[in-house]
């Protein structure tokens, strides 16, 4: 498997998993702030490598009413000063190639959002920033499918890619996570990150929105840990049932330490086997 670098943070089978974390979208005022102080002196304290992760637009959100964020000018200024503040990498969505060209001067990891990771302009694009980029696997792909994404981003000279399990469709408004796709995705030689809080979500339940099944996070988290992964993705607010987006299935701040306890553990277990 590659090694891959964000900043000090390594990913890959021989080091520590990585906790990928923030709210869904940056929402106005000190949330996304207060939301990076909780989880850096958490993971601090955890000895966990962690990322910050907020997305500046959801341009897929169910409903054109729905609140996407605030812009790429607004939110690229809010994640500048994340970084600045508290020392930590930080990971973001792009939708286009313009966006690409803006993020890479800010971000540590360019994301390539689920529906547009068959976008061949666009993964190329990213891939040619020279950041790392996390792409995620879309609901409507298999495993082994991330085989063509992989070879677009090493044409474009860049091995620095982390691939993100996020769930497959399964039926209407529902997602199933089958544990297989992380050693199959392991096996092209990429680290993969299990997206513990999307994998619940249900597409679109809500009718003008998506709704979720929060209670379920802990287990599908433990199994994609066990089954081996190299990092965790989580969306978490301080109170998701006022969250602006995905709220259903986002974790709440006091939630995680406990998890990411057992998390840890069930890692240490699993590398010292291997």
């Amino acid at each position: 498997m590659r090694e891959v670098m964000v900043g000090s943070v390594p990913f890959g089978e021989s080091f520590p998993l990585v906790l990928i974390a923030g709210p869904c979208v940056l929402e106005p005022g000190a949330l996304p702030f207060e939301t990076a102080a909780f989880l850096k002196e958490l993971t601090d304290r955890l000895s966990m490598p962690f990322i910050f992760k907020a997305s500046y637009d959801k341009a897929n959100r169910s409903s054109h009413e729905a609140y996407r964020g605030p812009g790429i000018e607004k939110g690229l200024k809010i994640l500048a000063e994340i970084k600045e503040k508290y020392k930590v990498p930080i990971l973001t969505d792009v939708h286009t190639v313009e966006e690409v060209m803006r993020a890479k001067e800010i971000v540590d990891v360019i994301q390539i959002p689920a529906f547009l990771c068959r976008q061949t302009d666009l993964i190329l694009s990213a891939a040619s920033s020279g950041k790392v980029v996390n792409i995620k696997k879309g609901q409507f792909l298999a495993p082994l499918d991330i085989r063509n994404i992989l070879n677009k981003c090493l044409s474009a000279g860049n091995n620095q890619i982390i691939i993100t399990e996020r769930g497959t469709t399964f039926g209407y408004n529902n997602l199933v996570s089958d544990m297989r796709a992380l050693p199959i995705i392991r096996s092209l030689g990429v680290p993969v990150v299990f997206d513990a809080t999307h994998s619940v979500q249900l597409p679109g339940g809500a009718g003008t929105s998506s709704a979720g099944e929060r209670q379920f996070v802990e287990y599908l988290s433990r199994a994609a840990v066990a089954a081996g992964c190299d990092g965790v993705f989580f969306e978490c607010h301080p109170n998701p049932s006022k969250a602006l987006c995905d709220g259903q299935n986002a974790l709440r701040l006091d939630m995680l330490e406990p998890l990411l306890r057992q998390l840890m553990a069930i890692d240490t277990v699993v590398k010292k086997i291997t």
